[in-house]
């Protein structure tokens, strides 16, 4: 190989490489391609060539590279290439690749010179190259020869931007020493697309076939038309030595003894050749690499500290610790039962945002659930009248009472007690289910030992489900109590004067005026699709009304409606709906809103509808009953009710109601308590101080301890990746401070550089031609052999000598008058009428032959200035 710069920066990427392999992972460093941009035979193949320090790409006159070739270096301990058209095939002798791809692009292309954009992918695995994109392209040419297109020049160019264009890609702007550096196509083309020049390189090749006593010394140097990055001279080999089989290593030899012995270049030798092309190359790789490595450390240490959380547990274990397994268990049974009082209790950290769970869902059975199943339970009120007049007539017998008995009274409210008992038991098991399923949350830390899970699920579950029969035996207590005794002395009793007095009405609704039961969003689902379809509303339900706005924040009101005679009923979900729906309605057959018989209220979940429900319920609007329901109701209720009776039943009626409204309090009041101190805080004592014991006691530690074959899998992958990660963060600093990085070069005046907005790379050349004075002194035209000829003015500008072929430096007056970045260079059209074959010697109104080439080339050009 002769790229030795490449060779340093292997190990460097092979590290990295390395330490994201031991994490199963790819290290994206994402490599800058390099192109070579320039005009037919500017040597763009031979700097690839070099480059890749092989000898591989086609060689000849005229148009060689006729399709791109984009080349993909990969790094491999085995030396080969391969081709993205016959990949079964691989390559060992490089003569053989070149071969193949001269039949390729002559495939495409045709043998007459044809181009195309259709590139050729070329892949060399080597243990000395790096992973690199290199692009070959076609060079820039403007006549169009054999069976190319008439517009081959805007073809050309339009492949060459699709590539350049890219911000990752470095661009070497190849131009031959032998032409107009201010003619270049490559740096115009490059500056359309890198205006900065952070990207760009400057490549002057054929230095050595410059004419005798001409050099490039003030190009290379980057004092005339200079660049951000500057420029490097290379001498690449000559066709006789290609085809003599001069090879890579000696050229690279007497490229360095030309760069020595000229007296021009001597003092830059250091700064010239393929190797410091090379090295300046592989600089810009090291700072790409530099630049990727914050990104990748980033990367690294977000992955750390997600793995931190994971393997805090058993990270500081080691496997053949005995006491591990002890450690371990007393540390998970500790651990399981912080975290069930944290999920019972609330806790500040790790808070679910997603939905309720632990103790909060057992609060909203305890507050919402619970009120919901007791006012269910009082709602009909056409048969407790039922009840209480049968009673009344049953206690009577066959007189005909003229007081109001109490003992009919009594045997109302205890039937009514009696049904508190269906609720009550109902509230222990919705709390059971969720401790059970609060249990199952916190033994899934546990999931690394399945036989201490499942253990300790067992215990608790049985702990709990033997709380349940104590819970619901004193729950039953309590209601045998409140049924054993019936205390008409209660301060909040309103006695048999206060109940004659009331009306049925206020009793009915016990809320106070006004009083805002919920708030909420609702949708009504039943609008038409002419009136706007379904639309979602913020509801407001107060005792007497219910209302909704536009938003929550209740300053547009759409509708209210009171609640008098409304009741609620459900409705089947839609086929093509997931929310829940029910509907309110008018007894009286009246609409509700607009011209809607009921209004469809829907929500997004069962439990919304039933929290719903209830507050309706606590405003005094009921479910409807069936309707087989209400015809047998309505054929029992068919017998006349005198007026003494009515007055007996509605006495005994408002009675019943404020001593039931008593107990229901009581028990709204006992009901959490009771299943709080018998059952929920009974289990969290047994698991902090008697959980350990059972397990002890129930299988010996080896046993609950083992792990599954998939969670010790699971455990050495983790650790090995924690470690994976932190030799790679140590790695990543390594390189970080044994790697240099170059300061960009500050920016310099490139204006020189005609940036192209056509698709003619010298735009300047025919406007000049056709304003060109006519009466030119033939002295500006001619200069002769001796000193430094003074520029003539004509006109407003000063003209000199025009450039040739072989001239590349300029004339020495011109920049004593004029500033050489004031403009760009205006480039007379004598080099267009000048045959490149005229001999030395030959007099001529034209510029003159070699002799008289010294004296005009060596300082500055006047032709480059306007």
């Amino acid at each position: 190989m002769g790229n030795r710069g490449m060779e340093e920066l292997i190990p460097l990427v092979n590290k990295l490489q390395d330490a994201f392999s031991s994490i199963g992972q790819s290290c994206h460093l994402d490599l800058p391609q390099i192109a070579v941009v320039g005009g037919q035979s500017a040597g763009k193949s031979s700097v690839l060539e070099n480059f890749v320090g092989r000898d591989f790409l086609p060689r000849g006159s005229g148009i060689v590279t006729r399709r791109p070739l984009i080349l993909q270096l990969i790094f491999s301990k085995t030396e080969y290439a391969e081709f993205l058209h016959c990949k079964s095939r691989k390559f060992t002798d490089f003569e053989e690749v070149r071969q193949e791809i001269e039949v390729e692009t002559d495939r495409v292309t045709g043998t007459n010179k044809g181009i195309s954009p259709v590139p050729i992918n070329l892949r060399i695995y080597s243990p000395h190259v790096l992973n690199l994109t290199l692009i070959d392209l076609p060079g820039i040419t403007k006549v169009p020869v054999g069976d190319q297109p008439q517009d081959i020049e805007y073809q050309i160019k339009d492949m060459i931007l699709q590539f350049i264009s890219r911000e990752s890609s470095l661009i070497l702007a190849v131009t031959p020493a032998n032409m107009d550096l201010a003619n270049s196509d490559a740096l115009k083309l490059a500056k359309e697309v890198d205006p900065q020049g952070l990207r760009t390189i400057g490549v002057i090749t054929k230095l050595d076939l410059m004419d005798e006593g001409t050099d490039a010394r003030d190009v290379l140097e980057n004092k005339l038309l200079p660049l951000r990055r500057g420029y490097i001279g290379v001498v690449n080999r000559s066709q006789k030595d290609i085809e003599g089989k001069k090879d890579i290593r000696t050229a690279l030899a007497a490229e360095r003894k030309f760069f020595l012995s000229h007296p021009a270049y001597r003092h830059i030798a250091d700064r010239m050749g393929t190797p410091h092309l090379q090295k300046t190359l592989n600089q810009q790789l090291t700072n790409h690499i530099r630049e990727s490595l914050p990104a990748l450390r980033s990367k690294l240490q977000s992955q750390l500290l997600s793995l931190e959380k994971e393997v805090e547990e058993y990270k500081n274990f080691r496997p053949d610790d005995p006491t591990r397994k002890t450690k371990a268990l007393l540390q998970m049974v500790q651990q399981f039962g912080v975290d069930f009082e944290k999920r019972i209790e609330g806790s500040g950290d790790q808070v679910d945002t997603l939905e309720l769970s632990g103790g909060a869902r057992i609060n909203r059975i305890f507050h919402e659930r619970f009120p919901f199943e007791l006012v269910k339970m009082e709602f009909d009120e056409k048969d407790l009248r039922r009840e209480i007049s049968y009673a009344i007539k049953n206690i009577h017998g066959v007189r005909t009472g003229l007081f109001t008995p109490d003992l009919a009274f009594e045997a109302i409210v205890k039937k009514q007690v009696v049904k508190l008992k269906e609720p009550c038991l109902k509230c222990v098991d919705l709390v059971i289910q969720e401790l059970i399923s609060t249990v199952r949350q916190c033994t899934s830390k546990l999931s690394s030992y399945p036989r201490l899970r499942e253990e300790t699920e067992r215990i608790v579950t049985t702990y709990i489900r033997e709380r349940e029969g104590r819970t619901k035996d004193q729950i039953l207590l309590l209601i045998d109590i409140e049924q054993s005794y019936i205390n008409t002395n209660h301060e909040d009793f309103i006695g048999f004067a206060n109940a004659q007095q009331r009306s049925t009405q206020l009793n009915k609704k016990r809320a106070v005026p006004n009083q805002v039961i919920r708030r909420g969003w609702l949708t009504i689902n039943n609008i038409s699709l002419m009136k706007g379809g379904s639309k979602e509303y913020w509801f407001v339900l107060t005792a007497e009304s219910l209302s909704w706005y536009k938003d929550e924040e209740e300053k547009e009101k759409k509708y209210m409606l009171p609640l008098d005679n409304l009741k609620i009923r459900d409705v089947e979900k839609g086929f093509m709906s997931n929310k829940h729906v029910f509907a309110i309605f008018n007894t009286e057959q009246r609409n509700v809103y607009k011209d809607l018989r009921q209004i469809e209220l829907a929500c997004d979940s069962q439990e919304d509808v039933d929290s719903w429900k209830a507050s309706f319920l606590r405003a005094g609007v009921y479910p409807e009953k069936d309707q087989a329901e209400n015809e047998d109701g309505a054929q029992e209720n068919t017998f006349s009710m005198d007026p003494q009776l009515e007055r007996q039943v509605e006495t005994i009626r408002n009675l019943v109601d404020s001593y039931v409204a008593i107990i229901n309090k009581s028990i709204r009041d006992l009901m959490p308590k009771t299943i709080m101190h018998l059952m929920i805080n009974n289990t969290k004592a047994f698991i902090h101080h008697e959980l350990l014991a059972y397990l002890y006691s129930s299988a010996d530690q080896s046993s609950l301890m083992e792990e599954s074959a998939d969670q010790a899998q699971r455990r050495d992958d983790m650790l090995r990746m924690y470690h994976a990660l932190k030799e790679a963060l140590n790695i990543i600093g390594d390189i970080s401070t044994s790697t240099v990085s170059t300061p960009v070069p500050p920016p310099v005046d490139d204006t020189w550089i005609q940036s192209t907005s056509s698709h003619s790379p010298t735009p300047q050349r025919r406007p000049v031609s056709s304003v060109h004075p006519p009466g030119r002194p033939p002295a500006v035209r001619g200069p002769t052999p001796g000193p430094p000829l003074i520029p003539v003015p004509v006109g407003p500008a000063t003209f000199s000598a025009p450039p040739i072929p072989s001239r590349p430096g300029p004339h020495p007056g011109v920049f004593a008058n004029n500033d050489p970045f004031s403009a760009p260079p205006q480039i007379p059209s004598r080099p267009a009428r000048i045959p490149p074959g005229i001999p030395p010697g030959v007099p001529s109104r034209r510029p003159p032959a070699a002799p008289s080439r010294p004296t005009i080339i060596r300082p500055a050009e006047p032709s480059l200035l306007d």
